[in-house]
């Protein structure tokens, strides 16, 4: 009896191995891709390929703009559920009573993306949708800006930024393609009703915080060129910000305000 029982072990333990996945922890599986490691649970070793190559697509996308690879590999975790990714979240912000709300769907800091599994979208989150690959892959490769930002930035999860979430945000809306004609069109209708925030730390707050950071960071963009919003990843703060444009935020909101109007 006891010799079957050390069998029956023996193969219980082999499985994952026959079948090519790492056990972590005895929950997450692991595959080494080009740049990062990807984890994921038995839940989603169907959805792996598929996934997969949206993140491929999110890191190129990524790469292409800032004009080079990522400095550092990082994770990514594809969570299971939503009480698996609040778990994760309460641990890292040490917040044990944080409870997420329904739009929210992933995270991206210097060392790691966390994500539910997209398929699971539409039980688990509201706004989301995975059958819209669009807006999926936009969503995956705005937490991948973060990443990319995470390992230039001074605070590598930017919990020490004073000022600037308007450009932490904005940049990943504007690089991954969620800066669309229709945000651009609702930005530019509140800026014909004069309803625009006076500060650009405002700019990252209400319904159109996605619209009016995505494009003041599109300015930023064409008003300095692409290298000089590179070099701007580093700072946390707004002062340094605006030290390396060597401009203020009246004459950027300004300039903002006039090539939105020709867009």
């Amino acid at each position: 009896m006891k010799k079957q029982y050390s069998f029956l072990l023996l193969s219980v333990l082999l499985i994952p191995i026959l079948l090519g996945w790492t056990l972590i922890d005895n929950k997450w599986m692991v595959e080494e891709q080009n740049g990062y490691s990807l984890y994921y649970t038995a839940m989603d070793k169907q959805n792996i390929i598929e996934y997969t190559i949206y993140f491929q697509v999110g890191k190129t996308t990524v790469e292409e703009f800032f004009q080079s690879p990522f400095k550092n590999n990082f994770s990514i975790y594809i969570h299971p559920s939503r009480s698996s990714l609040d778990s994760t979240w309460q641990k890292d912000w040490n917040m044990p009573d944080f409870k997420s709300q329904c739009w929210m769907v992933a995270s991206g800091v210097s060392n790691k993306l966390d994500i539910i599994s997209p398929k699971k979208w539409d039980s688990l989150a509201c706004e989301h949708s995975y059958t819209d690959s669009i807006k999926t892959q936009h969503l995956i490769t705005h937490e991948l800006v973060h990443v990319f930002h995470g390992q230039q930035n001074k605070s590598p999860d930017f919990s020490n930024v004073t000022g600037i979430d308007w450009f932490v945000e904005g940049l990943a809306v504007y690089t991954s393609g969620q800066c669309d004609s229709i945000r651009i069109s609702e930005v530019k209708k509140a800026l014909s009703e004069n309803n625009i925030p006076e500060t650009l730390d405002e700019f990252w707050t209400g319904n159109l915080k996605y619209g009016l950071s995505g494009t003041v960071v599109w300015y930023l963009d064409e008003k300095f060129g692409r290298e000089k919003l590179i070099s701007l990843l580093k700072f946390n703060t707004i002062q340094e910000l605006l030290n390396a444009l060597n401009t203020t935020e009246s004459e950027i909101i300004y300039g903002w305000k006039e090539s939105l109007k020709n867009l």
